[in-house]
């Protein structure tokens, strides 16, 4: 996996990473930090990826076992270290996963393989902070 990342000159803390699969992601700091404010912050970015990698799995998982899920959702806030380097000490993720008769235990056994397994964002941010979970299924009619 690659990444290129270039700032995008003195006026700012403006920078663009081009991904290795050909994707743009634009990140920015904000004003205190000499940013304007235009994107997301790295670690914005970062705890994006994660929900990201997590939903993906548990779709995935659930899809996988032939049930009938509409939607996941997944909400996520971070605690950070008050001193440098400000990693992140806590996640709290709450997921809301809908669907026709999904079973409670079905949802949270792909949260759990998810979390346990798969999840290669959650495993690194893991090692810096206590992940928290919380699951809400949603039956939809």
């Amino acid at each position: 996996m690659e990444c290129f990342v270039r700032w995008g000159g003195p006026s700012g803390m403006t920078f663009v990473a081009e991904t290795g699969s050909g994707h743009l992601v634009a990140m920015d700091g904000a004003p205190e930090g000499g940013g304007r404010n235009l994107a997301p912050r790295p670690m914005e970015l970062l705890l994006a990826g994660t929900g990201g990698c997590t939903a993906y799995d548990v779709v995935h998982i659930l899809k996988r076992g032939r049930h009938d899920v509409r939607g996941c959702e997944v909400r996520l806030s971070a605690e950070r270290a008050a001193t440098d380097p400000k990693v992140f000490t806590r996640i709290t993720m709450h997921f809301v996963v809908t669907g026709r008769s999904l079973p409670q235990d079905a949802v949270e056994r792909a949260v759990r393989l998810s979390h346990e397994k798969y999840c290669s964002a959650g495993a690194m941010v893991e090692k810096t902070a206590k992940i928290e979970i919380e699951v809400e299924v949603v039956d939809t009619l």
